[in-house]
């Protein structure tokens, strides 16, 4: 269990850059600190307003104080309390800036010249990405639900398909909102007016950024680990969840670094593992702190020798959006990708005498082709992208899988498992330049229900590459290779295997293209199959987790619906509705409310034209004042262009003080 102790907390203290920027940390020492003894310092690092909005996460920085490590909760240069311009995530600059801040604690006179960085999602991002240029006192990071290639497995795009909902109904929008607060008053002192001033005229929305970027290059190359995997040289502790939006780059980061490394994946949503959803539920800081022990104290408590791969297997629940934990069992390996590791492959087939497309696990003999038209709202079974919603698991895929081209195995006599990534290689053809290839894995109970194991997404127009878009070719038949997203999870007996494909993820990614049809063959010369990683059957020893002391959050609050959707059958419009908000004490005198909704509508009719408005609310009450910033972002689609709007609005003590709007139009680069 955590000590109830907390620690005594200097809460703005400015750390000089190179530049002349200084940036804002709340530092949190041990109590009783002697001068006799020489600390190390743990870092965390994100634009997340450390002195309100992101302050109830203290609690960990007291908890790493209260074990010996003086640690600092870090604003990035242009938020929070921090002087400076932001506008874009991960700028270079931001990343210096890290190294600078690294650098200035480790030559403090408490400091044992080492320096441990950790963070959830932007958090983990930076630790990544400060650890790649090396600052020498950085010697362990643990990046948290963080990806290593910001094209392919972050929030913006996915297999070369434009996100659907979430950074216009959550992140993107919440970033406009938040970044045109003020710094906080009472602690940044005099100047803050100033500060404000710059801050609002400078600061720009980061979706023009990532819009004018839809193919991958150069922008997003360098704030990506992949790639550049040799640049990384401290210890290194991933921790990733199976249900979280980046379930890729956990097993690829370490399979491919060469520093001292560690990995646990746990079946989480983007909610820390103490608190996360499905569970079983983990004191994670505990195991955070065994490894800076290990690398910036030299305390070996036996974490050196314990296997240094731990996965938990997942098995079938009835599917439900709101469950709270997930069947299954914690495994270990020793090396990744295991020495005893092999594949099994399955066949798609024709139907059978009763109609079901079949997958055999042996290649299919007669050849058969099948078409279908593509429905631009299928995906409404399969959960919401998981990358900063507490909520959003898949729900039975059968209502998708009727609008999808399906095949089923018989029944299982033996158990399956699995861990990794499954490939699929299909051979299709299409009538469209850049049709959206969806497809998912599924676990098949006796009962008929359906259950979400993993899925795939490719934009057809990307098959030679995320850099280089090239247009399918009308009705010319292509071999396609998807890799589907990393997962472990065991098939039961008496259970059947299901792959689903179809040309639309709604609400995930962007409205597929109107009119797509898919033309699918199997067969005879032109075999389409999948190929399942299998879990080894000699894993180590289970690993001796400590229980979470905390209890998971609840789904719902009772005045906002939080996911929903609307049906119009008149017009074939279908509309998902998000809402979340919350309210925090952040100290006496002190509350900040957020709130964040989204409305985003597809039509089955005309897929080419879909429309997301996000309504991003931040309000601080400080003992000087109210400051509310609300920003409205709007994305509408035809067939060729993105037409792109923000409407951004500050107010203080209910005057509006600031207004500002952004609008612009991008062609659809074969997207």
């Amino acid at each position: 269990m955590h000590d109830n102790q907390t620690s005594h907390v200097t809460k703005h203290v400015q750390i000089p850059t190179r530049d002349g920027t200084l940036l804002s940390a709340a530092i949190h020492w041990p109590l009783g600190m002697s001068d006799s003894i020489k600390y190390p310092a743990l870092v965390e690092y994100h634009p997340y307003r450390k002195d309100d909005r992101s302050s109830p996460r203290a609690v960990d920085h007291d908890y790493f104080a209260n074990h010996g490590f003086v640690s600092a909760r870090l604003d990035v240069r242009g938020t929070g309390s921090s002087t400076g311009v932001n506008n874009d995530e991960y700028m270079a600059v931001e990343t210096e800036d890290g190294y600078d801040a690294i650098e200035w604690l480790a030559s403090q006179p408490w400091s044992n010249g080492n320096v441990g960085m950790f963070g959830s999602s932007y958090g983990g991002f930076t630790s990544y990405q400060v650890a790649m240029l090396q600052p020498p006192a950085l010697k362990a990071i643990v990046p948290i639900y963080a990806t290593d290639d910001r094209y392919t497995d972050d929030c913006h795009y996915k297999g070369g398909s434009l996100k659907g909902y979430y950074d216009v109904g959550t992140y993107g929008t919440m970033m406009i909102a938040m970044n045109a607060l003020p710094p906080d008053p009472e602690l940044f002192g005099n100047g803050w007016e100033r500060e404000w001033s710059a801050r609002l005229e400078a600061n720009t929305p980061y979706m023009l950024n990532w819009l004018a970027n839809q193919r991958d290059g150069e922008y997003w190359r360098p704030g990506s680990l992949r790639g550049q995997y040799e640049k990384l040289r401290a210890a290194t502790f991933i921790i990733g969840g199976w249900q979280d939006g980046y379930p890729n780059p956990p097993l690829r980061v370490f399979e491919n670094i060469k520093c001292p490394k560690k990995v646990m994946i746990g079946p989480w949503n983007h909610s820390r593992p103490d608190v996360a959803i499905p569970g079983p539920r983990i004191d994670y800081l505990h195991e955070m702190r065994r490894w800076f022990d290990l690398y910036l104290k030299n305390e070996d408590d036996g974490i050196s020798s314990e296997p240094p791969i731990t996965m938990f297997v997942q098995e079938y629940d009835t599917p439900n959006p709101a469950r709270l934990d997930s069947s299954g069992d914690w495994h270990s390996e020793m090396s990744w990708p295991a020495p005893e590791s092999s594949s099994k492959s399955f066949f798609l087939g024709g139907a059978d005498a009763s109609g079901s497309r079949r997958l055999s696990d042996k290649p299919v003999v007669s050849m058969n082709s099948t078409s279908l038209k593509v429905d631009p709202v299928v995906g409404t079974n399969g959960g919401l992208w998981s990358g900063g919603l507490p909520f959003g698991l898949p729900d039975d895929q059968r209502r998708d899988e009727a609008m999808s081209l399906t095949f089923t195995t018989s029944t299982l006599q033996e158990d399956l498992a699995i861990a990794g990534n499954p490939e699929v290689n299909i051979v299709v053809s299409s009538n469209s330049s850049n049709p959206l290839f969806v497809v998912k894995l599924m676990d098949v109970a006796p009962d008929g229900g359906s259950a979400l194991i993993c899925r795939g997404i490719l934009n057809g127009s990307r098959i030679r590459g995320m850099d280089s878009p090239t247009p399918m070719v009308a009705d010319e038949t292509y071999d396609i290779s998807i890799a589907l997203d990393a997962t472990a999870w065991k098939v039961r007996r008496g259970h059947r295997i299901r792959l689903s494909i179809s040309g639309s993820d709604f609400p995930n990614s962007w409205s597929a293209v109107s009119g797509t049809v898919l033309k699918l063959e199997t067969g005879g010369d032109k075999q389409s199959s999948v190929t399942l990683p299998l879990l080894s059957a000699n894993g180590s020893e289970k690993p001796d987790f400590v229980d979470s002391p905390k209890t998971p959050p609840a789904h719902i609050d009772g005045e906002h619906p939080q996911w929903s959707f609307d049906e119009n059958p008149m017009t074939g419009e279908v509309t998902v509705n998000i809402n979340r908000s919350s309210t925090s004490d952040v100290r006496d005198g002190v509350e900040f409310m957020g709130s964040d909704s989204l409305k985003f509508t597809a039509n089955r009719n005309n897929g080419d034209e879909a429309r997301a408005e996000g309504t991003s609310i931040s309000e601080i009450t400080y003992k000087t004042g109210r400051f509310r910033s609300t920003a409205v972002q709007q994305i509408a689609s035809d067939k060729t262009h993105f037409h792109w709007r923000v409407d951004l609005s500050v107010s203080r003590d209910g005057e509006e003080l600031h207004q500002r709007i952004w609008e612009k139009s991008f062609p659809r680069d074969l997207m």
